[in-house]
């Protein structure tokens, strides 16, 4: 089925945009706009816009941009109509519906139809843990036993599948869903050599929804319950589904739906390892926590942490060789530039365990006391181990030095290496010089690597180079790429100025009755703008103009074109924004573009001009070596001192001594 048109009005009107981007990244107020680290690119220094008065972001760093539907498209890699409703769905906004063909309909999105039999799925495995006889001794006893109480197993959308070989897939065959969605879905393992059976791939299991950022979900999470002795070989604890077109399992984190708010309120992240910590925290009232369901931390994960908040706590259980096996994998989120802490439980426990026996605030004031930084927590514990054995020592302090050049910020970097130095009663020059000794190592590798792919070009540089003590020169400005730079000739950004005027300001009168627009048309009179872009735009604006009509900014922004879509967002988003703090703490008045407006116009318009002239100035000169002939010759010699006249007039026009 399709949108109709007046409810995709409806819910493009309802969006809010800040709300709509907060949903998913911690946005922080800078003047009118908001501004965060790009949830779409890895960084460090935000340069991800959000503007409420326009309902447009835009990211200066990879150049994403849109409107509310678009970043929900992009954000949760979804269809147009998928996103609507999903926004429909958050400002409770009925979607009506037109028909499809039956031609259209063979073509709906799958990812739609995953996301639709998913669902059905999660309210089919309620239904049995609430519902049945079974469920009830079963599963929901199970959960009472584990202090779960009807309001986390509501929050958390709980269930139980039966015992029963295709219960689930007979439920969905009844409704109208077909097997091959099942499959697709993950719900269905089909017998072997058979193309028309198939078994429910979770029985007799109490079921965890696993749900994405968006709240849909994508995927399931299943605790066996009880062993069956008929069962071939051994059947694992936890059952989680396989990846589907919706599910990629490095990319989530259980529970970041229920605990993204929490997260950017409190700007910490408490990560954990299975499903019923998490449960047990939230309804201790922790609700800032999420888990890695029992998978390797990946570099998807970590960013998705990263959106909500730079601060993530890990809660390891006692066990000395699980914390041993995980401090090798938490180097990635150093060099992801987030502040890791560490927190343990008394051996034998873990955070589940640990908040049912103490209570929430003795496991509160746990979390507070017993945190150290990753850096300190490793130290200290390899240090343990090692005890007095100088040779285990020395692996200490490479291992240790390994994950501190891991930290992009030199400042930090500068402090634990001060820190471990101490701690080791070791030298801090030492560590330093041991780090560059790594960073050399890297470097080469890479070259290496790169020769043996046949690659000539040297390998880059560390974003936190060691060897002469100082930081890397600052990288290039993140406005455009290196071909963009260079398609953007001095005219192409003139014409583009003549744009951005135009489309941010052409209805603002200059003198009574004379517009912007109707100014900068009848000086740009028989210009032809060398960019096809920008020839376009001019031409609407003539158009309109000769209609009587001047185009505003919302109709290029909600234009159908999305490249020209795209375009005016860059032409109306400004990376910078003047502080209030001039006027209101300092009474500095600074002009703004409205009080300048006929002067950036003219200006502009005249740097344009000169750019023209010079154009035809270079093609004279290219004629003038290239001819033999006097007669040729003397009129482009006529022809060059017309135009130098031209530039000479426009610089003192400007104020340009020097052209």
């Amino acid at each position: 089925m399709r949108i109709n048109p007046e409810t995709v009005d409806r819910i493009k009107q309802a969006a809010d945009i800040v709300e709509v981007v907060g949903d998913y990244v911690s946005l922080k107020k800078r003047g009118s706009n908001y501004t965060a680290c790009c949830p779409f690119h890895n960084e460090k220094t935000p340069s991800f816009n959000v503007n409420p008065a326009r309902q447009i972001f835009k990211c200066f760093g990879c150049g994403a941009a849109g409107d509310a539907v678009k970043f929900v498209m992009d954000i949760d890699g979804i269809g147009y109509g998928e996103a609507l409703r999903h926004l429909a769905q958050k400002y409770s906004i009925e979607v009506q519906e037109e028909k499809l063909t039956d031609e259209q309909e063979q073509r709906q999105n799958e990812r739609e139809s995953l996301y639709i039999i998913l669902n059905f799925a999660k309210n089919f495995f309620q239904e049995q843990l609430n519902a049945t006889e079974e469920g009830q001794a079963i599963g929901l006893s199970y959960l009472k036993e584990r202090g779960f109480n009807d309001t986390i197993r509501k929050k958390f959308e709980l269930g139980y599948s039966p015992d029963v070989w295709d219960a689930l897939t007979q439920a969905a065959i009844a409704k109208g869903y077909n097997a091959d969605l099942l499959e697709k879905a993950g719900l269905l393992i089909r017998r072997e050599g058979s193309n028309s059976g198939g078994y429910d791939r979770f029985r007799g299991r109490v079921i965890f929804p696993i749900h994405n950022v968006a709240g849909k979900v994508i995927a399931f999470g299943a605790r066996i319950l009880k062993t069956d002795p008929n069962a071939k070989g051994h059947q694992p604890k936890y059952l989680n589904s396989p990846e589907t077109d919706v599910y990629h399992k490095s990319d989530v984190l259980y529970g970041i739906y229920q605990a993204k708010n929490t997260i950017r309120q409190l700007d910490v992240c408490y990560l954990v390892e299975g499903y019923t910590d998490v449960v047990s925290l939230h309804q201790a009232g922790i609700e800032n926590v999420v888990a890695s369901s029992g998978t390797s931390l990946t570099v998807e994960q970590i960013r998705l942490i990263g959106r909500f908040t730079p601060n993530v706590t890990i809660l390891y259980d006692g066990d000395p060789a699980g914390i041993k096996a995980a401090l090798r994998g938490l180097d990635l989120v150093l060099e992801e530039g987030l502040n890791v802490s560490i927190v343990t439980f008394p051996n034998g426990e873990d955070p589940d365990s640990y908040v049912q026996r103490v209570g929430a605030e003795a496991f509160k004031k746990h979390l507070q006391s017993a945190a150290r930084d990753f850096i300190t927590f490793k130290t200290q514990t390899l240090l343990e181990d090692a005890g007095d054995d100088p040779f285990r020592k020395a692996a200490v302090i490479t291992d240790v030095v390994g994950s501190i050049v891991k930290i992009p910020d030199a400042i930090k970097r500068q402090i634990f290496f001060r820190r471990t130095a101490e701690m080791m009663r070791v030298d801090e020059q030492m560590l330093i010089t041991e780090g560059n000794k790594i960073l050399r190592k890297e470097k080469a590798d890479q070259a290496k690597a790169q020769e043996h792919r046949g690659t000539s070009s040297p390998p880059p540089a560390s974003p936190h180079d060691l060897f002469v003590g100082s930081e890397p020169d600052a990288a290039p400005s993140p406005f455009a790429t290196p071909d963009q730079l260079a398609q953007r000739d001095p005219v192409t950004l003139h014409e583009q100025e003549c744009i951005r005027l135009l489309v941010n300001f052409g209805r603002i009168e200059l003198e009574p009755n004379i517009s912007l627009c109707h100014y900068m048309l009848s000086e740009l009179s028989g210009i032809e703008f060398h960019h096809p872009m920008y020839q376009h735009l001019l031409t609407v604006f003539r158009e309109a103009f000769n209609r009587g009509e001047v185009p505003d900014t919302d109709y290029f922004l909600n234009h159908p074109d999305p490249d020209i879509k795209s375009e005016t967002i860059d032409l109306v988003t400004s990376r910078y924004q003047l502080s209030d703090q001039w006027k209101e703490k300092y009474e500095i008045i600074v002009p703004t573009e409205l009080d300048k407006l006929h002067e950036l116009a003219f200006s502009n318009i005249l740097r344009l001009k000169k750019g023209y002239n010079e154009v035809i100035m270079k093609e004279i000169n290219e004629g003038l070596q290239k001819t033999n002939d006097p007669d040729e010759t003397d009129s482009l010699l006529m022809r060059f001192m017309v135009h130098k006249k031209i530039e000479k007039e426009i610089a003192q026009l400007l104020g340009t001594v020097v052209s």
